[in-house]
């Protein structure tokens, strides 16, 4: 079987610290999924984070951190909390069951192991967790873009924020608005303004390039971008790349007073996040830089950098 095909399939983690029990899961489960294992808790965590597996099959007993502990800081781990945990366990009381279903795990396998039983769970808390991505990939994207939505932008700058304030690094945020665009759907209709919105979101996309970048629709015609790790310089070449990408785009817009085609005006700001601010003092400050642009008029980007 070929690497792409194995990528293809979803991921299980194994966690057993008994050889046995893991080479014969691994018989059972290679067929459908791709597998990995790890023999104590330590090594479960840190696979975890590293490959983000669909499902962890893990074992309570294991000498060390048990896996009552692992699957409590798997759930406090924001990057894994929402990986479902299936206990396996050679014990049979209700109390442990209960404390299992407590830390949040959806199931349990008892040994010894039946094979059907063990497939037809792991069958099915894959389905669920299938429907479950879906539902929330839908939940924090624009319907008209496919953009994030602001739903998902407010989760993103609280999360980078953290980050960043912990690793010293800073942080840049770029406002970006269609100008004069209410005179756009005044001249062309709203069913030409939401072609011209899909248009420069698709065109703001394809100009960010690294993954842990995100570009989302803020509201009407205003987009932002969260720039983990980029300093006030590099925040302010991708501000004029992607000012350049829509220019370049050269849509009609007889209504606007910045041009003959649809341009975008942009707002750059650029913090290190600390204790003394907040991330709404970064938006503030990429709102305020981009008023200026617009009253510099349009079609270009401001930057403000606040130190504090």
């Amino acid at each position: 079987m070929n690497d792409d095909t194995q990528h293809d399939r979803p991921t299980i983690l194994i966690v057993d610290d008994e050889r046995f029990n893991l080479n014969l899961l691994h018989a059972l489960l290679r067929g459908d999924y791709r597998i990995l294992v790890a023999t104590h808790g330590e090594q479960a965590f840190e696979a975890a984070l590293g490959a983000a597996p669909d499902l962890i099959l893990l074992d309570v007993n294991m000498p060390g951190i048990d896996g009552f502990e692992v699957c409590r800081r798997l759930k406090d781990e924001p990057a894994t909390r929402n990986i479902p945990v299936i206990f396996i366990t050679a014990m049979h009381d209700a109390a442990d069951e209960t404390q299992g279903f407590d830390l949040g795990a959806v199931d349990y396998i008892t040994k010894p192991f039946h094979s059907a039983v063990v497939k037809a769970r792991v069958r099915t808390h894959l389905r669920l967790k299938q429907q479950s991505d879906l539902l929330e990939r839908y939940a924090f994207l624009d319907a008209l873009t496919g953009l994030a939505n602001r739903r998902a932008f407010d989760d993103k700058i609280v999360e980078e924020w953290n980050r960043c304030r912990r690793s010293a690094s800073p942080l840049s945020v770029l406002l970006i608005d269609i100008d004069h665009f209410k005179g756009y759907n005044d001249h062309y209709g709203h069913g030409a303004g939401d072609l011209c919105l899909s248009n420069v979101a698709r065109t703001l996309s394809g100009c960010l390039q690294r993954a842990g970048d995100l570009l989302a629709r803020y509201g009407g015609e205003e987009f932002v971008a969260v720039l983990p790790g980029n300093d006030a310089d590099s925040a302010a070449v991708i501000a004029e790349r992607l000012r350049a990408a829509v220019d370049a785009l050269k849509l009609p817009h007889q209504a606007s007073a910045a041009g003959e085609h649809v341009t975008v005006s942009l707002g750059v700001a650029t913090m290190a996040p600390s204790d003394a601010s907040s991330h709404a003092d970064l938006l503030a400050a990429a709102d305020e830089a981009l008023y200026q642009a617009k009253r510099e008029g349009r079609n270009r980007w401001c930057a403000l950098a606040i130190s504090r």
